[in-house]
């Protein structure tokens, strides 16, 4: 009769997850919530799930709008630069900008956190960034979820998704239905390249041969290129909803993300009308042209790959645009006259020199 030898125990802790350091991570994030608190939310943590109450808001006829979304491949930048702080913004704005494009006023926020090895105080910067971003737009942070997974991230890694709800009242959802030929096209311009197309930004550098740590090629006066293309993505939620709520007759919004000008735009405009920009009407910054030049690609290829500069498009009656520009102006957003809306459908967004 054989005896085996007793197994000693396996605990969760011994296959790579801490749940004491994921409780102690909850306390942290704590005081970062409660400086998002907004009429709605009392920003409590620790729940089962986060609570709302929309009639606190005031709404009389709302509409709820949902996005999701996530950084992309600048979190790789961040982690091998050792730079979480900011990235956390880049993840609230990617979502609240695609609210306010369709009207609606971002409420609350949940986040996504995942990593291989749990590094509460990396954890802490990210979430922090968090915390900045919905300040920034006006929503609650009111929960999320933060999974250790050993073997399906490197131990450093770590990866980020979020999700937002907003609302607009039924009678102001946009676009509107009366977009016309000769309406004007405003862009507010980008904070750089904020968050796409970040997988052909770290091939370039990879091949450039340029450090994290080194002043970046396309402006020597920088602190480190790291810094530089960690410039988060520019929330423009106040700004535009202090505008609808002055009254100014804005008749559709699109947020300048993946694909560019070129792909974005269209997704606004109504069945046989086009766009029509000039391309000499803003300044690329100086980060694009060397993307360009580096990448050997044509205008084209940029348009369709990068903000090029312009973060969020604005559509208006012409009568309105003076006012327009000048009220966002005021709200601290650079404006250009971009171009008008046109009938010529030989292509949905025409530029021309």
């Amino acid at each position: 009769m054989s005896s085996s030898k007793p197994k000693s125990p396996t605990t969760y802790a011994d296959s790579g997850v801490d749940i004491d350091a994921g409780n102690a991570l909850i306390k942290d994030i704590g005081p970062l919530a409660k400086r998002t608190s907004r009429a709605g939310a009392d920003v409590a943590l620790g729940g089962f799930g986060g609570l709302f109450d929309l009639k606190a808001c005031g709404f009389k006829d709302p509409v709820l709008v949902a996005c999701n979304d996530g950084v992309g491949t600048k979190v790789k930048i961040a982690i091998e630069a050792g730079m979480h702080s900011s990235i956390g913004i880049d993840l609230v704005a990617m979502c609240v900008n695609d609210l306010v494009v369709q009207g609606a006023e971002p409420l609350f926020f949940l986040d996504y956190y995942a990593t291989g090895k749990l590094d509460r105080e990396t954890a802490r910067q990210v979430i922090a960034g968090i915390a900045d971003g919905c300040v920034e737009a006006g929503c609650a942070l009111i929960g999320g979820e933060t999974a250790e997974m050993p073997g399906l991230y490197a131990q450093d890694d770590y990866d980020l998704a979020g999700f937002s709800v907003g609302a607009v009242e039924r009678d102001a959802i946009l676009p509107r239905s009366d977009l016309a030929v000769g309406d004007v096209i405003l862009g507010l311009a980008s904070n750089g390249i904020h968050s796409n197309g970040y997988s052909l930004v770290r091939r370039l550098v990879s091949q450039s041969g340029c450090a994290w740590d080194e002043p970046p090629p396309f402006a020597s006066d920088h602190a480190s290129l790291a810094k530089d293309l960690l410039r988060p993505t520019r929330i423009y939620v106040k700004s535009i909803l202090s505008a609808l709520r002055d009254g100014h007759p804005i008749k559709a919004l699109a947020h300048i993300t993946g694909g560019g000008l070129t792909e974005n735009i269209p997704r606004v405009l109504p069945e046989g009308k086009a766009a029509r920009l000039n391309l000499g009407s803003w300044q690329r910054p100086s980060v694009f042209q060397w993307l360009q030049a580096e990448s050997g690609t044509n205008d084209d290829e940029m348009l369709k790959t990068f903000n090029c500069g312009i973060g969020m498009v604005v559509v208006c009656a012409p009568e309105a645009a003076d006012t327009l520009q000048a009220h966002l102006e005021n709200c601290g957003e650079t404006v250009s006259r971009l171009g008008q809306i046109t009938d010529d459908a030989s292509r949905e967004v025409i530029y021309d020199a």
